[in-house]
């Protein structure tokens, strides 16, 4: 567990993450209820089916950031990929085969990364992301993201 301020930040295994759900859904749903996510309580709760699911993984990592007073600031979780991932589809801009190997061990997926709206600009998201990744044996990690909304001329 790290502190900073009055933030601290603390890394999870699956099970303790699993407890910490109610907290990990708060920053969710706030955080992506804004545009261009505009997350629905329903794809909040569909989000959610999925993490009791991934926090059973045995790799899975996650970290909270919190208040002194134990308020959630913000979440960060994933886990490495497996050679059957879905992670490389519906992507915007194909990738090549040799890309898309993974082995369980080559790329670790930061499925979410998310402040909530008071604390952003301060550090909880650079900090929640070293945490998670201290120790880590991925070669690299992947942060799936949605294109930005561009102003076409």
């Amino acid at each position: 567990m790290t502190a900073s301020g009055s933030i601290t930040v603390e890394r999870m295994d699956g099970p303790t993450a699993a407890h910490a759900e109610p907290a990990f859904r708060l920053v969710y749903a706030e955080a992506f209820a804004e545009p261009p996510y505009n997350e629905t309580p329903d794809s909040v709760e569909a989000t959610f089916r999925r993490f009791r699911s991934q926090v059973r993984k045995a790799t899975f990592r996650a970290a909270l950031a919190r208040t002194a007073g134990g308020e959630p600031v913000g979440i960060a979780y994933g886990y490495p990929l497996g050679p059957t991932t879905g992670w490389w589809a519906h992507l915007a801009t194909p990738v090549s085969d040799d890309l898309q190997r993974e082995d369980g061990n080559r790329s670790f997926g930061l499925l979410e990364l998310a402040v909530r709206a008071p604390w952003r600009r301060l550090g909880a998201a650079r900090r929640m992301h070293e945490a998670l990744l201290a120790g880590a044996r991925e070669e690299q990690v992947l942060l799936k993201a949605r294109p930005v909304n561009v102003k076409r001329t």
